[in-house]
């Protein structure tokens, strides 16, 4: 079962790359950093910051 994600979270939460805002993508349960071109996941609620985890975007 997957929980939601704390979208109040979100406005604590920086990329860890490049420091800059985040948005929420709710249907792909991801973070987005469009300035380091990644996506973070959410697993059952908990965004996962580690950059090895996080796919490239274009």
């Amino acid at each position: 079962m997957t929980q939601a994600f704390d979208r109040r979270m979100l406005e604590s939460l920086v990329c860890p790359v490049t420091q800059a805002i985040l948005t929420y993508d709710a249907e792909a349960a991801e973070l987005i950093s469009k300035a380091a071109h990644l996506a973070f996941p959410i697993r059952d609620g908990i965004p996962i910051m580690l950059v090895s985890e996080a796919r490239q975007i274009e």
